[in-house]
């Protein structure tokens, strides 16, 4: 097997060798329930407060505003489901054009079967959100806002903690889906009026299969999942021990690593971004340059296809992602390439190079070395490339 370069921690990540190391033992000598009443079990349980305390730690908040879930997605569900239970006489969400489906696919569930009005606020160009749209959608109907920190896919950069403010006076519930910007970006949600923020483990060098939902001290609250008294009620089922000492673990080494997210990985960042910009022509940024994730770079390719590219950079072994969403039947690029009016014959050639701070500068070399011929190869075999008569009908 070829060696693999990793250019897709916006989808997943490595478990960090500190990390795996933490939970290991979890799996075998220290395997009791920390819910049981004899000592075996129960002396489990000060890792789960001490990992509760890393997640708080990494978030500038409280340790009993840490609940541990499953996954961002079940973190997602469970802070919207809440709000409207909060607010039994309101019927009106709003959200962005360019929310994870995990947020989406819920509020277009909810419209569709239980008659909730849903506002997606609109993006412009550069991926930013339109704040004087969401200030006209506000009204006493709104049960609940929820806007991610950081866009999965160009990395863009959310002004939620102005917008939280905004809903705090207005008495609206206000969620952040925070999958993306945790551990990459500063945070200190103690002072700020955020109510509810999702986490995901496997976003920053923990496994997959746990997440945490942060509830500030004093919202109101209502479980998704009930049944036994685990996270003082207000998320049952037996705790995923290893899985939530891996959070801890993989929250202290972000919380350490973070300088090093803001200056190495942006530096490695900015190169790859650079040196494909000035090797391949008719190459666009999508995605405002000054706000984004250090580690994201979404750039469109004119005239081929993103799913063509990532084949041919997996024969190199580069694993990287595609800002299209075409599946077999369906040549529609992502939804958040559409919401930024990202042309035609651009969109559906985006590819998403998100970095860790373990990939090296010999990796970024290799991209830049393999990138261009592989452009140059498919522009020469396509029916769109740059003068050709299909290419002008796909700009109109």
């Amino acid at each position: 097997m070829k060696p693999v370069i990793y250019v897709d921690n916006n989808a997943t990540t490595g478990v960090a060798p500190e990390v795996l190391e933490a939970m290991l033992p979890f799996f075998s000598g220290r395997y009791g329930n920390p819910s049981s009443m004899h000592t075996f079990g129960g002396s489990v349980a000060p890792e789960l407060a001490t990992a509760r305390a890393e997640v708080a730690a990494l978030l500038g908040a409280r340790a009993d505003e840490i609940i541990f879930t499953s996954c961002g997605s079940e973190s997602d569900s469970t802070a919207i489901h809440s709000a409207l239970a909060a607010n039994p006489d309101r019927r009106h969400i709003v959200i962005s054009r360019v929310e994870h489906p995990a947020i989406r696919s819920l509020c277009h569930h909810l419209a569709r079967h239980e008659g909730y009005r849903i506002t997606e606020i609109n993006v412009d160009r550069h991926g930013n959100l339109d704040l004087a749209q969401l200030g006209h959608s506000l009204t006493p109907d709104t049960a609940v806002v929820s806007i991610m920190w950081a866009n999965n896919e160009t990395g863009v950069i959310f002004p939620v903690e102005e917008i939280a403010a905004r809903c705090r006076r207005l008495g609206i519930i206000f969620h952040t889906d925070a999958v993306q910007a945790v551990g990459k970006i500063p945070m200190h949600l103690a002072d700020t009026a955020i109510d509810m923020l999702s986490l995901s483990g496997h976003k920053l060098h923990a496994p997959k299969g746990i997440g945490a939902l942060y509830v500030k001290k004093g919202t109101k609250f209502f479980p998704w999942l009930m049944g036994g008294h685990q996270e003082h009620g207000r998320r049952a089922g037996t705790e995923n021990v290893p899985g939530i000492v891996a959070l801890g673990a993989a929250c202290r080494l972000a919380r350490h690593r973070r300088e090093d997210e803001n200056t190495a990985v942006r530096t490695l960042r900015d190169r790859l971004e650079q040196e494909l910009l000035a090797r391949i022509p008719d190459t666009h940024v999508n995605g405002d340059p000054e706000n984004r994730l250090p580690n994201t770079s979404n750039l469109s390719f004119a005239y081929v296809e993103g799913e063509s590219i990532l084949l041919m950079l997996n024969e190199h072994g580069i694993c990287a992602s595609s800002g299209s969403a075409c599946t077999s039947g369906s040549l529609e690029p992502s939804h958040v390439i559409r919401a930024m009016g990202v042309p035609y014959t651009m969109a559906h050639g985006s590819i998403r190079f998100s970095l860790s701070i373990y990939n090296t500068e010999a990796e970024i070399d290799a991209i830049i070395h393999v990138l261009p011929p592989i452009i140059d190869r498919l522009r020469r075999m396509s029916p769109f490339g740059p003068g050709s008569g299909a290419a002008a009908c796909r700009m109109q």
